[in-house]
């Protein structure tokens, strides 16, 4: 297959894991909405620990897989992480959306399960979420504020950096389904080759003499 056409399968897998993470953080908000307003306590604990089902085997996976194809997409093309405010945008969002969901909120929803109603906090940090990856979404469309910087552009990487980047995130998920933990062991180590090989690419780019 062409590169092109592996890019395209990359940019195509981003969206639809981007697009699955913004609707399970929507399914978690309105799990745990019940949890807290419901009359009938079984029903709280069981959209409480449906909730943590979901984060786990759905939401986490989808989340890491959508992060890893964003950044390999910045990686891997002339776009960068900091050329422009639009891309530096939503790579800061999502850091921020992977430290608070791995950290705070998936910590803070497995202590909610079978116990008291989930605190507002985790609720509102449910529907921050979604928010945010929707704001994401009209960043990718609308591509405002311009350039923040100027500088070598890198080319775009060869084929295998875009097959490594459909295929690692597809193998993190089933292994880490198989486990029952998310598991991004693979994403992680590609993202890192690729990180190492544009700063060497970039390296030898500015010491191009220029003609």
């Amino acid at each position: 297959m062409r590169t092109k056409t592996w890019r395209q399968l990359t940019v195509w897998l981003h969206i639809v894991t981007s697009v699955g993470w913004m609707g399970q953080a929507l399914a978690l908000f309105t799990l745990l909405v019940i949890g807290r307003t419901s009359e009938d306590r079984e029903i709280r604990v069981a959209a409480t620990s449906m909730a943590h089902e979901i984060d786990t085997f759905l939401l986490a996976p989808l989340a890491n897989a959508s992060a890893f194809t964003g950044f390999m997409l910045a990686a891997a093309t002339a776009w960068g992480f900091t050329r422009h405010w639009w891309v530096l945008a939503k790579f800061a969002i999502t850091l921020v959306q992977l430290y608070a969901g791995i950290f705070l909120l998936s910590g803070a929803l497995r202590d909610s399960v079978g116990g008291d109603p989930p605190p507002v906090a985790l609720v509102a940090g449910t529907a921050l979420m979604a928010s945010a990856l929707a704001f994401q979404a009209w960043l990718s469309v609308a591509k405002p504020w311009g350039k923040v910087r100027s500088g070598v552009k890198p080319p775009t990487a060869p084929t295998w950096v875009f097959a490594a980047a459909v295929l690692a995130p597809l193998t993190d998920i089933t292994v880490g389904l198989l486990l029952g933990y998310p598991l991004p062991a693979l994403s992680l180590a590609v993202l890192i080759i690729q990180l190492v090989r544009r700063r060497r690419v970039l390296g030898q780019a500015s010491m191009t003499p220029v003609a």
